[in-house]
């Protein structure tokens, strides 16, 4: 297309962006556009485009999901396909959790706790959604095999996709169940256990932004009644998978800490109980080693 046509999209574009979102939505247009051209982040934020632009998709159809994002509000990272999270670029669907910030600093979390000597064998990416955490583990960990869970077969379609674009499929192994079902045979063999998993309790799913509530999967949100009840699984039955002094790793809602530090305490199974706080000061990770 040309230049004064982009241009006049661009006008339409922004023209369609709520009042108090423009700023925010602004930034989502560049994006967006970036996504589906060859623009520089420059030319975007100058809007200085050259005579013909090659578009990745028709302009029809860049209309369309442009619309989508403010009338039906399905998050910008759907509609682009991917996210940029850590150092990846991970491929996303409806199917899977967009990967957040504060899982990042799971991350971090977990490389500045675990000392070189345990940075290899079995680890655990327990309901894996779009694969960030195993391929994040794999990267830090070179030594480690990594094990992606998930109950979603949709959900493993995309991280197997993500798994392979970052051409770890050697050492990141994918399995469909609920929790450690699909993976008993490694009891007593794994050094560490990361998960995000579904944290929110049942009654807030409904005040979450609408992006979140009706199309990021609900089954990656809920967390029962009190927002505990997969933690609670995962907590008490990782000691029967960890070898002694492993590790866990889990990812909280802000006003969980407490409860989650009583759970971890009231296996006896671990010697350290810690939560942590992410960058914005909320208690946002729990740290257990097991005795």
């Amino acid at each position: 297309m040309s230049g004064e046509a982009l241009q006049a999209w661009w006008h339409w574009a922004q023209g369609i962006i709520p009042a108090p979102e423009r700023e925010s939505g602004l930034r989502e247009l560049k994006q967006f556009l970036g996504a589906f051209t060859a623009l520089s982040p420059l030319e975007l934020t100058l809007r200085r485009f050259p005579a013909q632009i090659c578009l990745k998709l028709s302009l029809a159809e860049l209309q369309e999901r442009w619309q989508r994002r403010w009338q039906e509000r399905v998050p910008l990272q759907y509609l682009i396909g991917t996210v940029h999270w850590h150092d990846l670029e991970l491929v996303v669907a409806p199917g899977v959790l967009i990967p957040r910030p504060e899982t990042e600093e799971l991350l971090e979390v977990v490389a500045a706790t675990v000392p070189p000597g345990q940075q290899q064998g079995h680890w655990l990416d327990l309901g894996t959604g779009s694969g960030a955490i195993a391929i994040g583990l794999a990267r830090l960990f070179p030594a480690a095999f990594v094990h992606a869970v998930d109950c979603s077969p949709e959900a493993l379609e995309i991280a197997h996709l993500n798994i392979e674009k970052h051409r770890l499929g050697d050492r990141v192994q994918c399995y469909v169940g609920n929790w450690f079902a699909p993976i008993a045979h490694l009891q007593g063999q794994v050094q560490g256990i990361v998960s995000n998993p579904p944290y929110i309790p049942t009654g807030l799913v409904a005040t979450l932004q609408p992006e979140v509530q009706y199309h990021e999967p609900r089954l990656a949100l809920d967390g029962g009644a009190d927002g505990l009840q997969a933690i609670r699984q995962i907590v008490q039955t990782a000691p029967k998978y960890l070898q002694p002094q492993g590790w866990l790793f889990i990812e909280l809602m802000a006003t969980q800490g407490a409860a989650v530090a009583a759970l971890a305490m009231a296996t006896q199974a671990y010697e350290r109980v810690e939560i942590l706080r992410d960058l914005s000061g909320h208690d946002r990770f729990l740290l257990a080693q097991r005795i």
